[in-house]
């Protein structure tokens, strides 16, 4: 099964699973960053997901100025009205690295579902700029992505909700804060009822590079990745909303900081397969 990044973009999509280290090491920012294509990238950062984007843009630029990026933009859309500004749109033009904060990802989709900004973001991506999102703004990525379902017990059938992204990947559905707040089964049930996507399960403080088919794994979190595309049987199809899921046969992989996986192939590539990761080699050149 191939389900490679679409539209075979020349830039790079970082994922990241929520609360990342913004004081000490910041491993995640850091590299964030370092993709893109010069030493002091211009950043624009994005809000919307946020309730409160004074602060949330605040913590963010003391973080990237200390990092060493050149400007910091503050791309505050707010309402589907500033998704179409002119000043707007310049600055996400502008970016070198495109960064989406937390928050509630059904406003981000909301808000620049269909518009102007999105287009944007997508010809940037397309042409060599960074999209990083953490939290919400790493989940709206996907073509399909998850916005809700209790995290105790959403293997059930209807439990978890799920609508259109942002359209960057394809063939993957990102849940964060995965293991601190125990959302397995969100992508168990997403598994039973989709079984050709991918679940990418990043808990905090790590994060993935989408690099065509093959998956990166970065900083110091785990990635969980659950497989549905060999399940033998579940009963999903004949139930009722709300009633328990059977699924028999999913594959579960932890990934750590170096560790990478093939879309198409669906595994865990070797080490001596891998040869110099594209981390490897961004860290070198800079």
């Amino acid at each position: 099964m191939n389900m490679p990044i679409h539209p075979a973009p020349r830039g790079k999509l970082v994922a990241i699973g929520g609360a990342e280290d913004k004081d000490s090491e910041t491993d995640i920012l850091r590299q964030v960053l370092k993709f893109a294509p010069m030493p002091d990238p211009r950043v624009g950062v994005i809000t919307t997901a946020s309730s409160i984007p004074d602060e949330v843009f605040a913590v963010y630029r003391k973080v990237f100025e200390r990092l060493g990026a050149s400007e910091i933009m503050d791309i505050r859309i707010r309402e589907r009205a500033d998704a179409t500004n002119a000043a707007m749109i310049d600055m996400i033009k502008q970016s070198d690295v495109i960064f989406i904060s937390g928050g509630d990802q059904m406003r981000l989709t909301s808000i620049f579902g269909g518009s102007t900004a999105l287009t944007a973001i997508r010809r940037r991506y397309e042409d060599g700029g960074v999209i990083a999102g953490t939290s919400a703004g790493a989940a709206c990525q996907s073509t399909t992505m998850v916005y809700g379902g209790d995290a105790v017990d959403s293997l059930r059938k209807g439990a978890v909700r799920m609508t259109a992204g942002f359209g960057l990947i394809d063939g993957v559905i990102i849940d964060t804060h995965f293991l601190e707040r125990g959302r397995f089964s969100r992508l168990m049930e997403v598994g039973a009822t989709n079984p050709e996507y991918l679940g990418v399960g990043l808990g905090e403080d790590a994060a993935v590079l989408f690099d065509d088919d093959i998956i990166h794994a970065f900083g110091p979190g785990h990635v969980i990745l659950v497989d549905s595309s060999g399940i033998t049987g579940s009963n999903v199809f004949d139930l009722a909303e709300g009633e328990a899921v059977s699924v028999h046969n999913v594959t579960m992989h932890a990934l750590v900081d170096g560790d990478a996986y093939s879309l198409s192939d669906r595994r865990v590539l070797k080490a001596d397969e891998r040869g110099t990761t594209i981390l490897e080699k961004m860290n070198a050149y800079n």
